[in-house]
């Protein structure tokens, strides 16, 4: 059979599919184990498995090896946990192995590179069709992948991230996550997400939160914006307005701040939105967690009265 003489729907399919076909959909539109064995051998095809083949003979690219996975799995499995939210657009989360999830029983064993969840909450509710793959919505995805990190920190980053980058939120992952029962680390989880919808934006930003109400310090308020030179939007870290009326502004900068490009543009954008009068600090994010009475010790001496200072209600922005 000539590579024209491949049906239109099943040309479609793969490109749908990021080149993959199950053998099963191959069958339906009358492509039998002939026709794929000669097309295999003749070097046009590649076989992935028993239930998958790749309609070329180049390399898998990611989109391609998430779809071989999922098509491998059977019509019950999804994409899930960090897969899912890699699909959905999360940066910064991604997994080498692509993760699925399937109902008990159905597993076929996994193809090389992919893992498999087996779970008992697998709902028609939860997944979504993106680029012809059954997904697990944002939610599902992020409440799963959050109860299987090997830390309870790393659950709480990835729930700030999918805040931070705008695919989900905390009222709708306090949903999912009430949906989901009894899983391990939960109160942590919910106790994260109260923070992020306090307005927090990141794990940092968590443990500032935290640190300030451990030592009986005011909350700042977070993520507050403010305008630089350029007129863009740009959101501080932490903000504190004293009863006095000074204010003092707190940029926590993970190691991604240390490039030096970032480093540069951070350095400018401080200047840029910070204002006459106002004290502007800034700490590494690591100190948060590793140094907290140095940090609690700055940040007390900084947020005391000013007794040169008459006080009195603070001034509005």
């Amino acid at each position: 059979m000539r590579r024209r003489e491949v049906p239109e729907e099943v040309a479609r399919l793969a490109r749908a599919q990021a080149g993959c076909v199950a053998r099963a959909q191959l069958r339906a539109h009358g492509l039998g184990p002939d026709v794929v064995r000669r097309r295999v051998g003749a070097g046009l095809w590649r076989a992935l498995g028993p239930h998958v083949v790749v309609l070329h003979a180049g390399p898998l690219d990611v989109g391609a090896r998430r779809a071989a996975a999922v098509l491998h799995a059977g019509p019950s499995a999804a994409l899930g946990a960090w897969t899912a939210l890699a699909v959905h657009g999360l940066g910064g989360w991604e997994r080498a192995d692509a993760h699925l999830v399937l109902p008990p029983g159905r597993s076929r064993g996994p193809l090389e590179g992919a893992v498999h969840h087996v779970s008992r909450r697998c709902r028609a509710e939860d997944v979504v069709v993106r680029d012809g793959l059954r997904v697990h919505r944002v939610e599902r995805a992020a409440v799963d992948a959050a109860a299987w990190s090997p830390s309870g920190r790393a659950a709480g980053g990835l729930l700030a991230a999918v805040v931070q980058q705008r695919l989900s939120t905390p009222a709708r992952l306090r949903t999912a996550l009430d949906a989901a029962g009894g899983l391990r680390g939960v109160a942590e989880l919910r106790a994260v997400l109260d923070d992020l919808d306090g307005g927090s934006q990141a794990m940092s930003e968590v443990d500032l939160v935290r640190l300030c109400r451990r030592n009986g310090l005011p909350v700042p308020v977070r993520q507050g914006v403010r305008h630089d030179a350029a007129g863009r939007r740009r959101y501080l870290d932490a903000e504190w307005e004293l009863a006095d009326g000074r204010r003092v502004l707190l940029e926590v900068d993970g190691v991604g701040h240390l490039d030096p490009a970032r480093w540069y543009d951070d350095l400018l954008r401080a200047a840029e939105v910070s204002r006459p009068g106002e004290v502007v600090l800034r700490l590494p994010a690591r100190a948060l967690r590793t140094d907290g009475a140095r940090v609690v010790a700055l940040l007390r001496a900084h947020l005391a009265p000013d007794p040169s200072c008459p006080s009195g209600p603070a001034r509005r922005r």
